[in-house]
């Protein structure tokens, strides 16, 4: 028998016009003991409402499931069971995918995890207090004592995430579901987070749910694979089969959609932006007059140079000052040094004639865009500034042609952004960036808060338009794949510096740095293949 048994799950909503909606449809599966099981699909395939029906975790009663509805674990029935209380936590553990919003930002870290144990366990205080410095420990945190007592906004995005994972495993379930435990960090981070869970799950003997929309992951640490789409089970079977001779057609997009290959340009040979000893750096302590006494330097004495009509590819962890060296390039960061667009000091540039000439498409397109603006007049914004002699009629003909050039029809020009997939923002979001048009784009994290299928539809976007305007980009990322796809060079940055820098096949053949190393080795989780022909 299966540790979990789970048969035509359906998750319905009720709304509030008296109808209901079905999103999960007649799902069926078995989890054995000590197996990985990777769930895969994009946004809104049912994925994370499937875990989340397992523990009872659902909005009820506007959520409610059919009739025909069972979730076993271990013989015992879920659904319904007044005594659901006993299994979470104890019996099953959850990892949820943004521990910032799951944890208590009010108590520290080490409370939150011996409140479980107490709670399950009946220990004392104390006795609680040493299990979960040891489960600190056993995650991989250093100096678990002190990071005992810290708030979790004093963690870093992998450290809260290694806290979630030590509460999920405090009881030593014997399941536990990881919804997308490492979306929201870096490739070297998320790697990390997956060699612990595997190495949990190899000392503790616990089976795991794996939830993510990167087959890469899914592919690196699961030994059988889901598919869902629209709420069903497209494919199921062991992970070589899913990745070696996929059957169904959605799976061969997912799986194909890191297959890209860069446009070989050899028209331009010239700089067109040359950055020279750049440096930012921001206030840390200052005096009783304001004066500064120590400064964090977030980008130190960084050289690069951009040729017309190609990309640079920067890439590097959080923190690693990627993007405020992309925001000093458009002008929106002080910085010491020397930036020259086509020859010209762009410290004497007026902003207008800067602005037009480089532009920046930003990562959350939904924080970007004006939310109280339809998409016509978020667009239309620039062509005032720049081309303010323009007719209202020739402003719409501009708009409907960049539009149409980023996949968007005519009629998305009266709706807001709430009313588009992330996706869609981000198409607007270029269209804003070209509508004026540039001749440097500034891509920062363009495609990290997006699906895999759709980054990669991004991506394509990006490199056609690179193609047929001839554009220069600097595109920022901690996705080495992203980077290897779309890069003609890359420039690898750490603490502020450039550790590395050459010729997008050079670093990703011949890395010379060992973090370059390690990025790569992150990078190839699942050895899914991102071709690049530069």
């Amino acid at each position: 028998m299966a540790l979990l048994e789970i048969r035509n799950l359906s998750v319905n909503f009720r709304h509030q016009d008296g109808y209901s909606y079905k999103v999960v449809k007649n799902v069926s599966f078995d989890v054995d003991r000590g197996e990985i099981v990777g769930i895969v699909g994009e946004s809104g395939s049912g994925k994370s409402l499937t875990a989340l029906s397992i523990l009872g975790l659902l909005p009820y009663p506007k959520a409610f499931h059919s009739k025909t509805t069972s979730i076993k674990f271990d013989g015992d029935e879920l659904i319904n069971n007044k005594y659901i209380m006993k299994y979470r936590g104890n019996k099953v553990g959850f990892v949820f995918q943004e521990p910032m919003s799951s944890l208590n930002p009010l108590h520290v870290v080490g409370k939150q995890i011996a409140e479980v144990i107490k709670t399950h366990q009946g220990v004392s205080a104390k006795q609680a207090k040493v299990e979960a410095i040891r489960l600190l420990r056993l995650t991989g945190l250093k100096k678990p004592e002190l990071k005992f007592n810290a708030f979790p906004h004093e963690l870093s995005g992998g450290q809260r995430q290694r806290v979630m994972i030590a509460m999920a495993i405090a009881n030593k379930p014997d399941i536990l579901i990881a919804d997308e435990p490492t979306t929201a960090l870096d490739v070297t981070i998320a790697s990390q987070i997956l060699d612990l869970l595997l190495k949990l799950k190899k000392e503790l003997g616990m089976a795991i749910i794996f939830i993510s929309h990167d087959l890469s992951v899914i592919r690196r640490i699961s030994d059988r694979v889901i598919v869902m789409k629209n709420g069903k089970i497209i494919e199921n079977g062991c992970v070589s089969d899913i990745f070696e001779r996929p059957l169904h057609s959605y799976t061969k997009t997912l799986i194909n959609s890191g297959n890209m290959l860069k446009y070989k340009n050899n028209r331009f040979n010239k700089f067109i932006v040359d950055m020279k000893s750049i440096t930012v750096k921001f206030p840390l302590v200052k005096n009783f007059w304001g004066k500064a006494k120590d400064y964090l330097y977030a980008v130190n004495n960084v050289s690069l140079k951009l040729k017309k009509g190609k990309t640079l590819g920067v890439v590097g962890e959080s923190g690693s000052g990627k993007t405020t060296l992309g925001m000093a390039l458009a002008g929106l960061n002080r910085f010491e040094g020397c930036v020259e667009y086509k020859g010209a000091d762009i410290q004497f540039m007026g902003s207008k004639e800067l602005s037009k000439n480089i532009q920046i498409v930003f990562q959350d397109p939904f924080n970007s865009l004006n939310p109280r603006m339809n998409i016509g007049e978020i667009i239309d914004e620039g062509l005032r500034v720049h081309f303010s002699y323009l007719t209202a009629d020739d402003r719409r003909g501009r708009i409907v042609k960049v539009l149409s050039e980023v996949g968007l029809k005519a009629d998305v020009m009266d709706k807001y952004p709430h009313e588009f997939s992330g996706g869609q923002r981000q198409r607007v979001a270029i269209a804003r960036a070209l509508v004026v048009e540039p001749e440097v784009l500034i891509l920062d994290e363009p495609t990290s808060a997006l699906d895999v299928t759709i980054a990669s539809q991004i991506l394509k976007l990006l490199l056609k338009i690179q193609k047929n305007r001839g554009l220069s980009y600097l595109f920022i990322s901690h996705d080495m794949r992203a980077i290897r796809a779309v890069s003609d060079d890359i420039a690898v940055m750490k603490d502020g510096k450039i550790i590395e820098i050459n010729t997008a096949d050079f670093v990703m053949n011949n890395p010379k740095n060992l973090y370059t190393k390690e990025l790569m080795r992150a990078a190839n989780i699942g050895k899914i293949l991102w071709k690049n022909n530069v």
